[in-house]
């Protein structure tokens, strides 16, 4: 989102002779500059070595020096003779190579005119050379195409040829993936992939055809570009290293062109290609693309240039590109085009992938070409172009642009330049990232304006080009509110021109209550324009300053000037005005601002190396910060960012302190690393940040927050201060804390504006737990209180309750006392209000709070509403209710321990097992838990292991619990326990299989399984126990999941023979007992019938109490069946209770020869069905896969199958025949009936009930076949 400005520029004419190269010496910072005079009449060429130092304050007179003049043999008139210029700063000498292959040094360390030294010749000729960026290295192509790599005392390190044909020592291995032919074409299909490519590739006619070499940043690689040996020729891009072995050959690319220059970072090599032509790339006629290379020779990316003239004599196009030269710090790219008529500089830079076109250099009045083009070497926006009899020198600096208008117009616009476009968004109202915007103003000029300036009171945007001299005032029309239609409609609302100054390079705007201010140069000193928006003719008026390179400041009003040496002038627009001296800086500060607090003007600057200064006219400079990377100004603070990934809120009036408070006072947060400020919006309270990569970030800071807060505040507006501070999670204390006294008067104000329940509840909570005096929050909630049982009480009943539990100390008795109150008033809200009352305190103090008030109506309802178990209190109430009214009272305050409770020493209740009286007495207490282990194991000594694991959980005996738990088989609760108690993994494996060895046992088999699975990640034991247990489908889906389809032979199959062999032996058991007993009961029913006196030879048990035995024997006749057995001896009939209890349990036991045998097998072959039934469910599991096996698993489920169904057909008929009635015209015979009636025993087929034979399908077909 940032913009290339235009900091300071500078013209040094120099002699005749065009500026070929420029060596810069940092440490004393002289520029050397090398200018030739090529003539075709003359075999030699002059080069002039001319010294001189930079003078940016102003005047054109530069000292310069002559150092040597030297001539050379002529090799060619068509291309620059001067190939590299270098100053060494080691031995304090120029270099100079050129192209008829001499190399020549020129001692320069006396300072006086250099002595000039041939260190040698190449004798074919230098046809491209380059140094390192470390000076240690230097790098000769020759007329011979030939690679020469030497040290920078001329020592040869290799020689190579330049056409290599190997692809070098980092060649790919191609096994033929990503190969057109191996590629996703879509809907083309394989006729795209049988496709020729492109049969010709050439060189632009644009090439020079010269080679041209680049070093990587670091210096530890380098790039030749040389034309291919093969025709048609086509550029060829090789990388060295600094032995000088060949890396890596670049792809064979169409239409790229001979300009070459890699990035210093070393990501990228760029170079440019044509398209539309024979030979170029495939694209439409004209495009003209800056493309990029990586270090393996690949194209990593391309932007396209956009420029389109019509075509000339001497060019196809109308133009060409001289030469790629990327700043230093990699940040801007230059393209030198060269039209017909003028040359023109391009500053490209990069942001979110996107390329923007940020500024434009054109050649001066006085020539038509540039001759070179050099980046400063340290500083890196320092640009130095020469040209036929001259060097211009431009500075740049990154600035954002965004309108600086207050609240609430504050819209947060900012301006960025994206060649002939501006780029516009209001993050106000949206948050659009780059490279896309809200909005976007398309340009007339061709190329980018300049300079571009927000008005600081409204949403006006001026532009300044510098050739033509024109500003162009914007209205932007922006919507800061929500709601349809365009968030901004920007319009040409004026266009100025600046006229009468011919030869002045303007560089920055300015707009100002109406007033239009233009700063420029001359070369001698700065100009200042002045125009009126709004009169009729609108023109400029100047002024000349007395320095050169200043900078218009910041601020509201009047128009202010910052000298080259940070002083800072109030300027007005009549000449003969003197300027006023307002502050003075310790440095130029290229972005500065003027603020103002309360009556004073405070003066706020930052230079281009970081340092943040902060002055006043009465009052000498204070240093802020000196690592800051970005600044600006909101809501009463000065906001910086640091290189240490912060950003900081200094409050404006403590800059105006005689001594700054350390910065540990200031609210500081953490920014993610490189981030830097957009643009601050106060009525928002947002910061917009930009990260290095180019994304955006939007916070809202505490200050600003702040900010918004108090104001809302100060003039009442209790809603919105409300709704900001819990928005951005501020302590609602702020609200009270602001102003009290003020908060207290509007307390009703503040209900009626925040209105809803749980806000005022949200709110009465953050006071309780806020850090003011207990006396203070009482008060807050006393009043908050008393206005909303006022206003509405069945409405805020839980907020009255919340201020009577938050305030310090917390009055529970008053909220509960409410609660009374409610149940006679409001009945239908007492429900509602126990359990928010229980939600906000702990439900035993409200339980021990409501006994303290000895009401037992108040204590059930307590207890009801907190999940109290009812066995727990009603028999303590039940208790208390039966004493006496101040028994009951002392009861109640023993409890709560309002004097000593009389329990002797913990060992009586251990002894005595009085646990639920020890726990009553000393709950709550240290001993607490000592009784409660005690407890536990009791319950685990009875083997009542649930009982002791809730205890024990209670206790705290954690490990006592788990083991609890595992005797007991919960093996759900008990993992869940092992994992919030952070058990070791290798003891949870362990008690893994412990627990599913125990559920095998208890044939919990599938429990077993899901144990293994889940907590000892034991696959095959897991599919084991599924298996044991029949589930064949599970221990299937896990083979198929765990992709352990092994076990299917060493598990599964032989599984299935033993579920289905275990499935035989039950039906082979279930038809033996089928058959013994229906051939039971046809002999019991036939003997029914043909002996009913012995069938029924059975006591009755209403004769119990009958003596009718005598002491003599007596055989066996028809009514001794009313006894218990003939016997020699007399006794009583008379029969003990335990023994009446005994006969009665063996009635119906179906002892055979008894006459309830019947009803027994009935029962039992009822119970078979129900086993049979069980027994076609484990077949309904297993035959699937029995199917699905092999074929003797096949053989074996037929075998099943078959068993079963003829099983079924035999069980179906035989519970026919048993519970078959007799039909009419079939009489039992009478003794029979006598003898059922006599003694009183049903029809066992009334009693027993037919058992019904379930449906459900369990064959599987195709086992039939």
């Amino acid at each position: 989102m940032r913009n290339l400005v235009l900091a300071a520029s500078s013209q040094t004419p120099l002699p005749s002779g065009s500026t070929r190269h420029v060596a810069i010496d940092v440490d004393e910072n002289v520029v050397y500059v090398a200018t030739e005079s090529q003539s075709e009449q003359s075999a030699t060429v002059p080069v002039n070595i001319i010294r001189y130092s930079p003078h940016w304050e102003g005047g054109l007179d530069v000292p310069e020096e002559h150092c040597a003049l030297i001539e050379s043999q002529q090799s060619s008139a068509e291309f620059p003779h001067v190939l590299a210029f270098k100053f060494l700063p080691e031995s304090r000498k120029l270099v100079l190579i050129t192209r008829n292959g001499d190399i020549t040094t020129i001692d320069v360390s006396n300072g006086d005119s250099g002595v000039v030294d041939v260190e040698g010749t190449v004798e074919p000729g230098i046809t491209a050379a380059a140094w390192s960026p470390d000076d240690t290295l230097l790098v000769l192509v020759t007329g011979e195409e030939k690679v020469i790599l030497m040290t920078s005392t001329f020592d040869v390190l290799s020689e190579e040829s330049i056409h290599a044909s190997d692809f070098g020592e980092d060649a790919p291995i191609n096994v033929g993936w990503g190969s057109k032919q191996t590629q996703f074409h879509g809907s083309l299909g394989k006729a795209a992939a049988q496709a020729p490519t492109q049969s010709k590739i050439g060189t632009s006619p644009d090439d020079d055809g010269q080679p041209r070499v680049s070093w990587r940043g670091d210096a530890a690689f380098y790039v030749v570009s040389t034309l291919s040996q093969q025709t048609p020729r086509h550029r060829v891009l090789r990388v060295y290293d600094i032995q000088g072995r060949l890396q890596s050959t670049s792809e064979a690319v169409a239409g790229v062109e001979h300009v070459l220059s890699w990035r210093p970072s070393g990501n990228l090599i760029a170079s440019t290609q044509r398209f539309g032509f024979e030979g170029g790339g495939q694209g439409k006629e004209g495009r003209h693309d800056v493309v990029f290379f990586e270090r393996n020779g690949l194209r990593h990316g391309e932007f396209t240039l956009p420029v389109s003239v019509p075509k000339s004599e001497t060019s196809k196009w109308g133009y060409k590109v001289q030469e790629l030269s990327w700043s230093p710090d990699s940040d801007v790219l230059a393209v030198w085009i060269r039209f017909d008529t003028h040359d023109v500089v391009q500053l490209w830079t990069i942001g979110n992938y996107h390329w923007y076109l940020k500024h434009e250099v054109t050649t001066p009045a006085a020539t038509s070409q540039f001759s070179s083009i050099t980046w400063h070497p340290e500083n890196s926006l320092h640009l130095i172009l020469g040209y036929q009899g001259g060097i211009m020198e431009h500075k740049y600096s990154w600035d954002t642009t965004y309108s600086r208008a207050s609240p609430p117009q504050d819209s947060g616009n900012v301006a960025v330049i994206d060649g002939q476009y501006i780029l516009l968004t209001p993050f106000r109202s949206q948050n659009v990232p780059p490279p896309m915007s809200s909005s976007r103003i398309s340009l007339t000029s061709a190329s980018p304006p300049t300079h571009m300036a927000f008005s600081p009171e409204s949403e006006t945007l001026a532009m300044l080009w510098e050739n033509p001299a024109i500003v162009e005032v914007w209205n932007l029309n922006t919507r800061t509110r929500p709601g349809r239609g365009d968030v901004m409609r920007p319009e040409l609302k004026k266009t100025l021109s600046i006229t009468g100054k011919e030869g002045v390079r303007w560089r920055q705007v300015a707009v100002n209550n109406g007033d239009i201010a233009v700063l420029g140069s001359d070369g001698d000193a700065d100009l200042l324009g002045f125009a009126k928006l709004g009169e009729k003719d609108e023109a400029f008026t100047f002024r000349t300053v007395h320095m050169m390179n200043g900078r218009l400041v910041d601020t509201l009003g009047e128009i202010v000037w910052q000298s080259p040496i940070g002083e800072l002038f109030s300027m007005q627009p009549e000449i003969d005005a003197e300027p006023t001296l307002l502050a003075t800086f310790p440095r130029f500060c290229f972005t500065s601002r003027i603020e103002f607090v309360g009556d004073r003007q405070l003066y706020i600057g930052r230079t281009a190396s970081g340092k943040l200064y902060v002055t006043t006219s009465s009052t000498s400079p204070h240093l802020v910060a000196s690592n800051t990377t970005s600044w600006t100004v909101a809501s009463n603070f000065l906001i910086y960012t640091t290189t240490s990934h912060d950003v900081l809120f200094a409050p404006l009036p403590d800059l105006l302190l005689p001594q700054l408070p350390p910065t540990e006072k200031w609210e500081m947060r953490k920014i993610e690393r490189g981030s830097k400020i957009v643009v601050p919006i106060p009525s928002s309270m947002s910061l917009v940040l930009q990260m290095p990569r180019g994304n955006l970030e939007t916070i809202n800071p505490r200050p600003l927050v702040m900010a918004v807060v108090k104001k809302d505040l100060e003039e009442r507006r209790y809603k919105k201060a409300f709704g900001a501070c819990r928005k951005h999670r501020i302590d609602l204390n702020v609200l009270v804390d602001v102003d009290r006294e003020r908060f207290l008067r509007d307390v009703e104000l503040f209900v009626e504006a925040v209105g809803e329940v749980d806000d005022v509840n949200l709110f009465l909570t953050t006071i309780g737990r806020g850090s003011s005096s207990p006396e203070a929050i009482s008060e807050v909630c006393d009043k908050v209180r008393a206005v909303l049982e006022e206003k509405d009480l069945v409405k805020y009943v839980n907020s009255i309750l919340t201020a009577y539990v938050v305030k310090s100390p917390p009055d529970h008795e008053a909220g509960l006392a409410l609660l009374l109150r409610l149940r006679s008033d409001h009945p239908d809200l007492v429900e509602d209000a126990v359990k928010y009352i229980i939600f906000l305190v702990d439900a035993e103090r409200l339980y021990n709070t409501a006994l303290g008030m000895y009401d037992f109506s108040l204590v059930l309802m307590i207890a009801q509403h907190s999940q109290r178990d009812p066995r727990e209190y009603l028999p303590f109430l039940r208790e208390l209710q039966s004493l006496d009214k101040y028994t009951q009272r002392f009861k109640i305050d023993d409890l709560l321990k309002r004097h000593t409770s009389a329990l002797k020493n913990l060992s009586l209740a251990e002894q005595h097992q009085l646990f639920h009286e020890a726990l009553t007495i000393w709950k709550g207490t240290e001993q607490y838990s000592t009784v409660l282990n005690s407890y536990g194991d009791w319950f685990f000594d009875r083997r009542e292991y649930r009982e002791a694991t809730a205890v024990f959980i209670e206790a705290g005996a954690l490990k006592k619990a788990m083991v609890s738990q595992e005797r007991a088989l919960d093996w759900q609760d008990l993992f869940d326990l092992a994992f919030r108690t952070s058990v070791p993994k290798d003891e949870v494996e362990v008690m893994a299989y412990r627990v599913s060895d125990d559920l095998a046992a208890k044939k919990r088999f599938g429990d077993a399984g899901r144990v293994l699975l889940d907590y000892a990640s034991d696959i095959q034991g897991a599919i084991k126990m599924y298996i044991m247990g029949n589930q064949f489908s599970e221990a299937r889906r896990l083979m198929s999941l765990h992709s352990r389809q092994e076990l299917l032979e060493t598990n599964f199959y032989p599984g299935l023979l033993e579920c289905q062999g275990q499935i035989l032996e039950d039906i082979g058991e279930m038809k033996e007992q089928l058959r013994k007993q229906v051939a039971r009961i046809e002999e019991l029913r036939v003997r029914k019938l043909d002996e009913p006196d012995a069938f029924y030879g059975v006591e009755d048990t209403a004769l119990h109490n009958v003596d009718v035995m005598t002491d003599a024997s007596m055989p066996f006749t028809a009514f001794t069946r009313y006894t218990a057995a003939p016997t020699t001896t007399s006794r009583t009939s008379k029969k003990s209770s335990k023994t009446k209890r005994k006969m009665e349990r063996k009635i119906g036991s179906g002892r055979k020869g008894t006459v309830d045998e019947e009803e027994y097998l009935l029962k039992s072959i009822a119970k078979l069905v129900t086993r049979f039934q069980i027994v076609q469910g484990e077949a309904r599991n297993v035959l699937p896969h029995l199917f699905q096996a092999t074929s003797e698993h096949r053989e074996a489920g037929q075998e099943l199958q078959e068993d079963l169904s003829t099983f079924e057909t035999e069980l179906v008929s035989r519970l026919g025949e048993l519970w078959k009635r007799p039909g009419e015209g079939q009489h039992e015979s009478w003794e029979i009936k006598m003898a059922e009636k006599e003694q009183k025993v049903k029809n066992p087929l009334e009693t027993v009930a037919k058992p019904v034979l379930g449906i459900e399908p369990w064959r599987i077909t195709l086992l039939n076949n």
